[in-house]
């Protein structure tokens, strides 16, 4: 990347129109979950009924979908799987249900014109992928804490915590915004965004580490924002390319993909970002507090 080789950007002069912009997308995310009453959980969590029906004659979610609110299905959410006529019927409804469709597609579209199968999520079972999720992001945050205990200063740790909880915080308000129903594909994307983000950090991270121990004479925050420049090509052409796979996903891959690409799109951005204006920063705010708690120690 011969544009950003020279690089000597002051990325630490604007941390607090920074901290404005993250604090406005933490809101903007908020607001939405409020207005929503919460994630849109989709039936792996709150139990129902997949039904994946393919047809043998040509038709559409419009015609699904009037065929379904005809006997008050108006709820049910449907998916065409790819350019096919493959469909997938999400319902949380249990009894009787799969009799019910079955019925209906027999009079649209005859005994002989489609395929079906169907699969129920228990309640119980949903409400404990819920809490498997929730535990898995935790220990997500708990495991990258004894990590950067271990490979870096404790000051290190807190700043990468207070990155990726800003990162997963942001992504959830956008899912909210977006409208996007939290899956077991959602929680797979939001885990590799954690450790997309952290990656990124620890990358940046090493180099301060590297930077601290040839440049001891230098000011702190030149060393943070050298070696942030340092790292620029790396985190740019990275991103870069995980960007432009993701996109090919989100446009080719139909819209059981899409949700799962639109996710890491999101984490990607708000990943790369925060490496560069959350983490660095906040390891600098973090240094600045403790030397002056040192220097009020010393005059005392």
């Amino acid at each position: 990347m011969r544009f950003f080789r020279n690089a000597s950007y002051d990325f630490l002069s604007v941390r607090r129109k920074a901290y404005i912009v993250s604090a406005v997308l933490i809101l903007v995310g908020i607001g939405s979950l409020v207005l929503h009453g919460g994630p849109r959980y989709g039936v792996d969590f709150t139990g129902g009924t997949l039904i994946q029906v393919e047809f043998f004659e040509p038709t559409s979610v419009s015609d699904l979908r009037g065929v379904l609110a005809s006997a008050g299905m108006e709820n049910a959410q449907i998916q065409q799987l790819g350019d096919s006529n493959e469909f997938m019927i999400r319902t949380q409804d249990f009894e009787g249900i799969v009799e019910s469709v079955n019925g209906l597609f027999d009079e649209a579209y005859g005994d002989d014109g489609f395929t079906m199968s169907a699969d129920a999520v228990g309640p119980k079972v949903g409400s404990e992928l819920q809490r498997k999720a929730a535990i898995a992001i935790l220990m997500s945050f708990a495991l990258t804490l004894v990590y950067l205990a271990f490979r870096f200063e404790w000051r290190f740790g807190v700043a990468a915590i207070v990155a990726t909880f800003h990162d997963i915080t942001i992504a959830f308000g956008f899912i909210s915004l977006f409208n996007i129903e939290i899956t077991l594909a959602t929680v797979a994307a939001i885990l590799t965004i954690l450790g997309y983000s952290l990656n990124d950090t620890i990358v940046v991270f090493d180099r301060i580490r590297e930077n601290l121990k040839k440049r001891r004479k230098d000011a702190y925050a030149d060393i943070v924002n050298s070696s942030i420049n340092e790292t620029l090509p790396r985190t740019v052409l990275t991103s870069g390319t995980t960007l432009a796979t993701l996109l090919a996903l989100f446009i080719l891959g139909g819209t059981v993909v899409r949700p799962f690409a639109l996710v890491l799109i999101l984490g990607v951005m708000i990943g790369t970002y925060s490496s560069i204006f959350v983490a660095s920063p906040v390891l600098l705010e973090i240094e600045e507090r403790s030397r002056r708690k040192e220097s009020r120690k010393g005059h005392h």
